[in-house]
C-alpha cells in the first residue's frame, strides 16, 4: 500500500488552479518515484547495483564472444565502451516499456481512487528508469577511463539523447498502458518485440555496418538515431543527422499519438481497471 500522502495530494486551495494543480502533480509524481526505487531496492542487498549489472553482464558477454571467440567487425575500438554506451540506454528503455504494460494493472485501486491526472502512473515509470540510466552513467565513465576512451565534443549530444530517449519512451508507455487493459495478450507481444527491437537496433553493432541501403532503412527505428547520440560522447563518428532526425520526428510523433490515444481511453480504462 502507497503512503498516504501519496493519496492525499490535491491541489491546496490558496494557490491559483492552474498553479496548484502542476505543482501537485509534480508533487505526486517525485513521490510515487521515490517509492518506486525505495521498494525496489528495500529488500536488496546489492540495492542500485542491480541497475548497471544486467547491461555489465550482457556487455562481458558480446565482448567475449567478438573479441576473443571471433572475429570483431563491428562497432568500434574500445569495443567494451562502445557496447555499455548502447547498452545503458536499452536498459532504460526496455525497462520502462515492458513495466508499461503493467502501468495501471498493478496499481488498479490506487489509480481509480486519486484525483492526480492518470498519465502520472507512465510518467512515473519512465522518471524511475531515467534515475536509474543516470545512476549508472558513472560505470560508462569508469570503463572509458579504464580503456583508454577519449570524452569528445559530442558529449554535448548527451542531454539531447536523454531528452528524445524521456520523450519516445512517454509516448510508447501512453499508447501501451491504457491498451494492454484491453488487450491483455499485449503484454506478451511487447516482450517479443522487445527482444527483436534488440537485435534489430544498434546495440552492438553501428549503422555504419550495415551493408547497402540496410543502415538507411535501419535510421528509421527511433533508438538508432538516439544511441548515435550516446556513442558520440566517446566515438564523434557515430554521430549520425539522418538517424537523429528521424528519431526527433518519430519521438514527437509517439508523444502525439500517445497523447491522443491515452486521452480517448482513460474513461473506459478506469471502468475497466
Amino acid at each position: 500500500m502507497p503512503p498516504a500522502s501519496v493519496i492525499a495530494v490535491t491541489a491546496p486551495a490558496s494557490t491559483p488552479p492552474a498553479r496548484s494543480a502542476s505543482a501537485a502533480y509534480r508533487q505526486s509524481l517525485w513521490l510515487l518515484t521515490s517509492r518506486d526505487l525505495k521498494v525496489r531496492y528495500s529488500t536488496s542487498f546489492l540495492g542500485y547495483l542491480w541497475s548497471v549489472l544486467d547491461p555489465l553482464v550482457m556487455a562481458a558477454i558480446y565482448w567475449f564472444v567478438f573479441t576473443q571467440i571471433v572475429e570483431r567487425s563491428v562497432g568500434q575500438s574500445p569495443y567494451i565502451v562502445f557496447l555499455i554506451a548502447g547498452l545503458l540506454p536499452w536498459m532504460w528503455f526496455q525497462g520502462a516499456v515492458s513495466d508499461s504494460t503493467r502501468a495501471f494493472i498493478r496499481d488498479a485501486k490506487l489509480v481509480r481512487s486519486t484525483r492526480i491526472p492518470r498519465s502520472i502512473w507512465v510518467n512515473r515509470i519512465v522518471l524511475s528508469k531515467g534515475i536509474e540510466f543516470l545512476a549508472s552513467l558513472p560505470v560508462l565513465a569508469a570503463f572509458a577511463i579504464a580503456f583508454g576512451a577519449e570524452l569528445t565534443w559530442g558529449v554535448l549530444w548527451f542531454p539531447v539523447a536523454v531528452v528524445l530517449q524521456a520523450v519516445l519512451i512517454a509516448g510508447l508507455g501512453l499508447i501501451i498502458a491504457p491498451l494492454v487493459v484491453f488487450f491483455r495478450d499485449l503484454e506478451r507481444a511487447v516482450k517479443l518485440i522487445l527482444r527483436f527491437l534488440f537485435y534489430a537496433s544498434p546495440i552492438i553493432y553501428s549503422l555504419d555496418d550495415l551493408p547497402g541501403d540496410l543502415g538507411l532503412w535501419a535510421a528509421f527505428n527511433p533508438l538508432a538515431g538516439i544511441f548515435s547520440l550516446y556513442r558520440a560522447a566517446f566515438f564523434p563518428s557515430e554521430f549520425d543527422p539522418w538517424a537523429v532526425g528521424i528519431a526527433a520526428i518519430m519521438s514527437l510523433g509517439f508523444l502525439g499519438v500517445g497523447v491522443l490515444v491515452f486521452r480517448r481511453t482513460v474513461r473506459a480504462v478506469l471502468k475497466e481497471v
